[in-house]
């Protein structure tokens, strides 16, 4: 099962995944996803010896927020936030009170195994060939299952390093959703895989199975959003770096690419998005967000509390717009599996996954 890294570019074309198609009528869905991971300088180098969590204490005010509104996050965690006792406990309590769902994050680099050397490429779990980035989920699986009693059936890759080794990983150790996809976006220059050809609506990827690709909401805004994947590419030329043409277009009303997200968007870029979306038949809308945006000074979109707050008020404009003027329904990623499947009959009935089979075995 040795496998190396492939060009993720050449594997995520959208014939990797399979369209799920919704009737106009579908009810548009919230799904709120949080990358909850430790505290680390996004600038510097990756080191395994970053790893505290203290942000996760700060989590009680999103829960306000999005409770009033009866939205439940997941919680995508990783390594470090899994097995620190502090803040284990403070999420597996409120899974058990059925205020969120848990799911998995992973950085490879505070992951165990530690057999690669920490670097950017390798930061990218995609690029470690199958073998160890399937040990590192299976790892990070067994920690969120054994601290906070929850098996895990949605998956985000750090970093966005989804790719094809991923998809097979997923299928082995019986995930159901990913929600690694950022449609729109390239990742390769930095070592990464890219997502430019691929737009935000709900797949299926798998080969023996159907798992669910739920991805980001990440599209175009403005004049020219219909040509915004060429005119983007175009604009992020080298050369043109030194004219910040990218920078012009979003300020003229030309060009803008957003993500749903309150990370460097402003709400109205984040409701004009959804509003575009909407129009062209979108009906899942996934609002991302970092756990350590919630303490200052953990990521560049919060320097200090004043800013924390304003990112919460975001959230709370947007979740206001999209139940009251939208007529939305909050939902999950692993709610929103099932409701798929009960709902779905032409979806393929799940056989049985190479690490149930195995189970089997050793069970006999």
């Amino acid at each position: 099962m040795r496998h190396e890294a492939m060009a993720q570019t050449e594997r995520l074309s959208p014939a990797f995944f399979t369209k799920i198609g919704l009737a106009p009528d579908w009810a548009p869905q919230l799904f709120v996803v949080v990358d909850t991971e430790e505290e680390f300088d996004w600038s510097g180098a990756f080191s395994r010896e970053n790893v505290d969590v203290s942000a996760i204490a700060q989590v009680g005010r999103l829960q306000q927020v999005l409770g009033r509104y009866r939205v439940r996050p997941t919680y995508v965690i990783d390594y470090p936030v899994a097995v620190t006792p502090s803040s284990a406990e403070r999420l597996a309590e409120l899974a058990v009170r059925g205020e969120c769902q848990i799911g998995a994050h992973l950085h490879p680099w505070v992951n165990p195994p530690f057999t690669e050397t920490p670097g950017r490429r390798e930061s990218y779990a995609c690029n470690l060939g199958l073998d160890l980035e399937l040990d590192k989920i299976l790892r990070l699986k067994e920690a969120i299952s054994e601290h906070l009693h929850v098996t895990p059936r949605v998956y985000k890759a750090g970093r966005y390093g989804f790719g094809a080794t991923t998809a097979e990983a997923l299928e082995w150790l019986d995930f159901d959703v990913d929600a690694s996809v950022n449609p729109r976006m390239d990742f390769s220059p930095d070592g990464g895989p890219s997502f430019e050809l691929l737009d935000a609506g709900p797949a299926f990827f798998g080969r023996r199975r159907h798992l669910l690709e739920l991805p980001c909401t990440t599209g175009f805004i403005g004049a020219a959003r219909r040509v915004g994947a060429t005119l983007h590419r175009a604009a992020s030329a080298r050369w043109l770096e030194p004219f910040h043409a990218v920078g012009l277009l979003a300020r003229s009303g030309t060009l803008n690419k957003v993500m749903l997200s309150p990370e460097g968007n402003r709400f109205e870029e984040m409701r004009d998005l959804t509003e575009m979306l909407y129009r062209d038949g979108l009906r899942t809308f996934s609002l991302t967000l970092h756990s350590t945006s919630l303490k200052p000074a953990c990521t560049p979109y919060t320097r200090s509390w004043s800013d924390v707050e304003s990112l919460i008020q975001t959230i709370d404009r947007y979740c206001d717009y999209f139940f009251a003027k939208l007529g939305g329904r909050p939902s999950t990623a692993a709610d929103f599996y099932d409701q798929l499947h009960a709902s779905r009959p032409d979806i393929r009935a799940d056989e049985p996954s190479p690490a149930k089979v195995r189970r089997a075995n050793v069970e006999r």
